[in-house]
């Protein structure tokens, strides 16, 4: 048998708190994606009866995912990822301009929507990236003033953060985007499952969705576009999902989104509640039994299942490394940024002392997780911090100088 089926090699524990980079895929949307994997094979977009029976399915998930954003169905885009959607989302509405508007977006975006916002900017937008305070809270001030005697800006702000869990105000940007005729679009990747996404109550133009944040599997995700909203689409082709997305709708991901929607909308409350504790108590205990830690983001505003801390004086990789040699799975930031030596940008952003900013690393749970993984970080991780520290020529009275 290959080594890369063979799952008996991977025996060890895993204690997986990295679930803002993935989640594992929840066993009820796995069984209901399977028969579109084998009887249920059927091209939505074709003409005859058993494509038109995967078609039908094809409108109740739109309609099941819809309901989870109180959205309309035909506002619904399928994508292949939120990477997908955010580019859909900001270079399409910059193309359809005809012109060249502002683009604003903030200083934490994931890369997904920094790095297209930059390629406009490059293309001859003026761009603006907006400051954060040292908790990761938003400028409101500074997006007002960006935005003040323009019209027809594209505005892309997070809805919360995937590195701190800091949620932004994202009715009042709506509000303010719409007092100056500014199309706005949010990255809801993380607040997915974890908050309320209501698309009446607050009015963002787009939003993206990426199913592997919430339990469905990898390879789809969503555009939602506001009735009248107008962009070009980013990829060309064939007429699907209403001539706004080609490709051949990814079927088995779709059904798979549309039973993670549901489960998230039902079983909201009850996991915020869970995965609140489980955060709490490994904060409060990571705190107490390691000096000179800080904890990023805002603590009042962040999503339950989030906790970025930075331990002073050592590097969040080694943190990362040894922790894996226990089992424990843990991210530095972003896992769209593995493989950079770069601390954090989000870190930088939010000002955080320089003994700190190269020792920041992110614990994220999920509806899998247990208070009893929580004591196994807490007996490992004070060791491990404690072992690193001793060997590192940095810190205070040391003659190393810093990171």
């Amino acid at each position: 048998m290959a080594i890369w089926y063979n799952m008996t090699a991977m025996n060890m524990k895993t204690v997986y708190f990295d679930n803002n980079a993935t989640t594992q895929v929840a066993p009820e949307v796995r069984d209901v994606m399977l028969p579109f994997l084998c009887e249920l094979y059927g091209n939505p977009s074709s003409m005859h009866v058993f494509g038109g029976r995967v078609a039908k399915f094809l409108d109740r998930a739109r309609e099941e995912v819809a309901a989870f954003i109180n959205a309309e169905p035909d506002e619904i885009i399928f994508t292949a990822c939120a990477t997908e959607s955010d580019n859909a989302a900001i270079r399409g509405a910059a193309e359809f301009s005809g012109a060249k508007p502002k683009i604003i977006t903030t200083a934490v975006e994931h890369p997904a929507v920094l790095q297209p916002c930059r390629r406009l900017k490059a293309q001859g937008h003026e761009e603006v990236e907006l400051p954060v305070d040292s908790d990761g809270r938003l400028d409101m001030d500074a997006l007002r003033r960006e935005l003040a005697g323009t019209r027809g800006a594209i505005v892309s702000v997070m809805w919360a953060n995937n590195e701190t869990g800091t949620v932004f105000p994202v009715a009042e940007v709506a509000g303010i985007c719409r007092e100056h005729g500014a199309v706005f679009h949010t990255d809801a990747v993380q607040a997915a499952g974890k908050v309320k996404i209501d698309v009446k109550s607050v009015p963002v133009d787009m939003l993206s969705l990426s199913g592997h944040k919430f339990h469905a599997p990898k390879g789809v995700g969503v555009l939602y576009v506001r009735r009248g909203v107008r962009f070009k689409p980013f990829m060309l082709g064939g007429h699907q999902e209403g001539h706004r997305r080609a490709g051949t709708e990814n079927m088995p991901g779709i059904i798979a989104l549309a039973k993670a929607c549901e489960m998230a909308r039902v079983g909201m409350a009850a996991e915020v509640e869970k995965l609140s504790a489980m955060r709490d108590r490994l904060e409060a205990g990571l705190v107490a039994a390691c000096p000179d830690v800080r904890v990023n983001g805002d603590r009042a505003n962040r999503l339950a299942n989030t906790l970025n801390i930075s331990f002073e004086y050592i590097e969040g990789e080694a943190i990362a490394y040894r922790l894996s040699d226990l089992g424990i799975c843990i991210s530095t930031g972003s896992a769209c940024a593995s493989g950079s030596l770069e601390p954090s940008h989000v870190i930088r952003a939010m000002g955080v002392p320089f003994t700190a900013v190269h020792g920041s690393v992110r614990f994220s749970l999920s509806r899998y997780n247990t208070m009893g993984e929580v004591d196994y970080i807490l007996e490992k991780v004070p060791p491990v911090i404690a072992e690193l520290r001793a060997m590192s020529p940095f810190g205070p009275g040391r003659t190393g100088g810093m990171l």
